[in-house]
């Protein structure tokens, strides 16, 4: 059977749409929305809204870790829209939601991405897709457990969870063949992400589950240029699936 895996999806709903060709399944390790791109600043929900001027500037204090002053700009922009901006972000994602579910191949299986909105999925999911988190499932006589979302962490995401509540989700799962997250597991060559410069947050809980079960694979997503794709832990491959908007190609896994 041949599995193809998708994660940090961030809008590109055409090459979403071919994602599953010659495989039998996709599997999707969230972050669909795109809200704010450090790549082209004119692209996203942002930047949509309020124009790349002021993406520009709200990526360049986040870069810059300047997190307090971004938080700051942040609300001034989305003051400047009036009252609540809860409305404005939920169009705007549902929007690119619409688009990328109806792209989504079936059958597939999916979890959320840290800047996924679990509560908007529901109503755009087709037949042949699942929503898996904190819960396991068979493929093709393999069993394969989902964890969605991410931690907490200065950028304030909308799917971020405490740690306990993260390690909850795991513990959950019990052993399985093949362990599908959407952040990596605590190693630091797997969260240093090459061309941001910075270390993203990783799941110690999901390293102690690794290095005690011993899954085939551990397959996950979120850092985009990481330092290293792959690192062996005892008979566990870890893998980063790839950047799946900037790439447009999914890993290819065959069991």
């Amino acid at each position: 059977m041949r599995i193809h895996v998708v994660s940090d999806v961030h809008g590109r709903a055409d090459a979403l749409a071919r994602a599953a060709d010659g495989a039998d399944a996709l599997i999707c390790l969230g972050d669909l929305i795109l809200f704010l791109d450090y790549d082209d600043h004119a692209q996203g929900i942002f930047a949509d809204l309020f124009g790349q001027d002021a993406a520009d500037r709200l990526i360049e204090l986040r870069t810059g870790k300047r997190f307090a002053e971004a938080r700051a700009f942040s609300e001034e922009r989305w003051a400047s829209l009036g009252g609540d901006a809860w409305p404005h972000i939920e169009r705007a994602v549902r929007e690119q939601y619409k688009r990328l579910f109806e792209a989504m191949p079936e059958p597939a299986y999916l979890t959320y991405g840290n800047v996924d909105v679990p509560g908007l999925w529901a109503e755009h999911l087709r037949p042949g897709h699942r929503v898996l988190d904190g819960e396991v499932t068979e493929i093709g006589g393999l069993r394969f457990g989902f964890v969605g979302g991410g931690l907490r962490t200065e950028y304030r995401t909308p799917y971020e969870l405490d740690d306990d509540a993260y390690a909850a989700k795991v513990e959950a799962l019990g052993p399985v063949d093949v362990l599908c997250t959407h952040i990596p597991p605590d190693v630091p060559d797997l969260l240093y992400d090459t061309v941001a410069r910075r270390f993203e947050r990783g799941s110690r809980a999901l390293l102690d589950f690794i290095e005690r079960t011993q899954p085939r694979y551990a397959l996950f997503g979120h850092v985009h240029q990481p330092l290293a794709r792959r690192r062996r832990i005892g008979r566990t491959e870890c893998v980063n699936v790839g950047h799946f908007r900037a790439r447009g190609m999914p890993f290819a896994l065959s069991v």
